[in-house]
């Protein structure tokens, strides 16, 4: 499964809120959903890569997922 956790670490280092995410037109809704691990388009990765000034595995990461064991 793929999770968002790095994208949260980065934006702790960068010092970079949801709220400064907002402010530079990044949407809350989307913000929110990648806080719930919901799907987002390579378009979102690509905005927050910009905004953030990183690479997509500044962003998200792929985690076994061994539930289905």
């Amino acid at each position: 499964m793929i999770s968002y956790e790095p994208l949260f670490k980065t934006m702790k280092e960068k010092k970079i809120s949801s709220y400064e995410l907002a402010k530079r037109g990044f949407p809350r809704s989307t913000y929110y959903a990648l806080k719930q691990g919901k799907s987002v388009t390579t378009n979102t990765v690509n905005q927050l890569c910009s905004l953030l000034h990183c690479s997509v595995s500044d962003i998200m990461e792929y985690v076994e997922d061994n539930s289905d064991i």
